[in-house]
């Protein structure tokens, strides 16, 4: 498939001011890009010949709650706050290319924009997966803060760089749920032969395990599970998976998410396609995913109560805590297969040394800050009656 990279597009709203736009726009956490190079196929845009049309495809079912409405809110803002001059209209998982593909499609030209999650082009340059969401590892202040302030948009940059494309954070999960299980989970022995899907780290801690993984975009999770195809499932938290109807599916669901306690969502951009804007446009799509990516979390962490509280209410799930015994096992697990992933090429290396730095800052922080305050928050004391 082929396409021009200019297509004359309708100004934004006419009552739409840019300025205005920009100033009430929220603010959010450093966004990160990604850009994959098409160089040849993308000349450089001159405005002076008409507004710019691109298309986003993401991973996820379009306009799906959290994950496809963030993809939306980044186009919304783009064509409102260059007015017009830069408009992207978004495609679901599927619509364009598999989900799956949707990298190749970037890095081909096909598309100039793309929306998922990094660790979903691991077999493409493996030290993408790190920067998703690493076991154990950060929350999503402490990722937000590293991007902003630890180097990591620079390493970011460069992992994307290898794929083709500018990197931009554009969305983050938060803590997500534990996942779906047909049966209990009391001993790391219980994962021997369990068909599950979980991508990432996460998943090559359950193979690690015993476990059999598999690698399913969102929209097949269901009806895998509802067939028996898979035993269980990880997707994201109470908000996601209720809209999935997973619970028709599974009797448990278990916490904490060990596997991705902070999963950032990536916005990556054709390089050539990127490089090609000026410096105004750069800087709108800049905001516009810091602004996607404080706009998602909010969403989740605004929706996620209320969505356990009918999962489990309204819909009988029985909700449970993963021993100590299983966390401690996976944990140790986690250690030994991210240290070997890492130390197979020199840029993993160089993303999982410089987020274990900053992890281990963190915890030291977080234990006079975080984890005493929920502590203390937990205190059965009268509070607020009115």
């Amino acid at each position: 498939m082929s396409i021009r990279k200019r297509r004359e597009s309708r100004p934004a709203e006419a009552g739409v001011k840019r300025r205005d736009f920009l100033k009430k726009a929220g603010t959010g956490t450093v966004a990160i890009a990604a850009t994959t190079a098409a160089a040849s196929s993308f000349p450089k845009p001159s405005l002076a010949q008409g507004a710019m049309q691109w298309r986003m495809q993401t991973t996820w079912p379009k306009n799906f709650p959290g994950l496809g409405t963030g993809a939306n809110k980044l186009a919304e803002f783009i064509g409102k706050a260059s007015g017009g001059k830069l408009t992207v209209e978004v495609f679901g998982g599927g619509e364009i290319v598999p989900p799956f593909e949707t990298m190749d499609a970037v890095s081909s030209g096909t598309l100039e924009m793309g929306h998922g999650a990094p660790y979903y082009w691991k077999g493409k340059v493996s030290a993408s997966q790190f920067i998703a969401s690493i076991p154990f590892g950060l929350n999503v202040a402490e990722q937000n803060s590293w991007l902003q302030f630890g180097g990591g948009q620079e390493i970011a940059d460069k992992v994307y760089r290898e794929l083709g494309c500018k990197f931009f954070a554009s969305g983050n999960t938060g803590v997500q749920a534990g996942g779906w299980f047909n049966k209990e989970i009391n001993s790391l022995e219980d994962y021997k032969g369990l068909k599950m899907r979980i991508p990432g780290l996460g998943g090559e801690v359950v193979k690690a395990a015993g476990g059999n993984v598999v690698n399913l975009p969102g929209g097949e999770i269901p009806p895998a599970l509802a067939s028996g195809a898979i035993d269980a499932t990880e997707w994201v938290g109470p908000y996601n998976d209720l809209a999935f109807g997973l619970y028709k599916s599974a009797k448990f669901y278990y916490y904490p998410g060990w596997h991705e306690p902070a999963t950032l969502l990536d916005n990556f951009i054709n390089l050539s396609a990127w490089e090609g804007l000026d410096s105004e446009l750069k800087a709108i799509v800049e905001t516009a995913n810091s602004y996607a990516n404080a706009y998602v979390l909010n969403e989740f962490n605004a929706n996620n109560n209320k969505s356990l509280d009918t999962l489990v209410n309204e819909h009988g799930v029985t909700l449970k805590k993963f021993p100590d015994s299983v966390l401690s096992g996976l944990g140790g697990l986690a250690g030994q297969v991210i240290g070997d992933l890492a130390a197979a090429d020199p840029l993993s290396t160089e993303v999982l040394s410089s987020i274990v730095a900053f992890r281990s800052q963190a915890i030291s922080y977080a234990k006079v800050s975080e984890e005493a305050f929920y502590t203390a928050r937990r205190l059965p004391f009268d509070w607020v009656k009115l």
